[in-house]
């Protein structure tokens, strides 16, 4: 399936399907992205005219699956590990502003990048922290600074082997991992089956997660913490 471009999915009903109220915000995100992604190093050069498929709709996924999981908590946290860009991150958060969402990411000219973003799409739910996950883990072990969290996501970040002992210890218990994933992800899930038990990672799932009409769905890989 080909991918649609920016200019004719522009003046389509589909953004606003699937994004709905957060639709201004991603249209500034996406005339940032349009404009300095590139130069900055956040999209390639072959991205610069489907961002709104390749990147922002394909994080758009990730939304019901968070809510569905949210929905019966009081406090609804998520971390976004590795935002680089903001995918999922920033997505999520727009459209998901009754949630706190802390971003991790260690690079620092991406978390200038993202703050920028948070400051100019006037996202008062999120947080920024410039961070490896394993320095956000010991926080949360030894120093009890952080809270663990109900939800993490993350995108294009690892594969399954490493990804497990990067979130699983961010989530409290009964929290959920919800990783964006190529085709790989089934073969994942099998290569990582002894690491996602050890950090007790339980009920590990791939799910196809329908982007919207017309458009490719992408998978997600589903992990429960015991």
């Amino acid at each position: 399936m080909n991918e649609h471009t920016d200019a004719e999915l522009e003046e389509s009903p589909l953004l606003e399907e699937i994004l709905g109220d957060a639709l201004p915000q991603m249209r500034l995100f996406h005339v940032k992205l349009s404009q300095e992604g590139e130069e900055r190093g956040l999209i390639g050069p072959r991205d610069v005219n489907i961002i709104w498929e390749r990147h922002i709709l394909n994080s758009a996924a990730v939304v019901p699956f968070i809510k569905a999981e949210l929905q019966q908590r009081r406090f609804k946290s998520v971390a976004d590990l590795g935002s680089g860009g903001g995918f999922p991150g920033i997505v999520a958060a727009a459209c998901l502003p009754d949630c706190s969402f802390t971003l991790i990411e260690p690079m620092e000219r991406r978390v200038t990048w993202l703050r920028e973003c948070v400051q100019e799409l006037n996202l008062n739910n999120v947080a920024v922290l410039r961070s490896r996950s394993e320095q956000v883990i010991q926080e949360v072990q030894h120093r009890h600074s952080m809270h663990l969290f109900d939800v993490v996501t993350c995108r294009a970040v690892a594969p399954m082997t490493k990804l497990a002992g990067w979130t699983l210890p961010l989530l409290r218990s009964g929290g959920r991992l919800i990783a964006l994933k190529g085709k790989s992800a089934p073969a994942e899930i099998k290569k990582a089956h002894q690491q996602i038990k050890a950090f007790g990672g339980v009920d590990a799932q791939v799910r196809q997660a329908e982007v919207g009409t017309g458009l490719e769905p992408t998978n997600l890989v589903l992990i429960r913490k015991r």
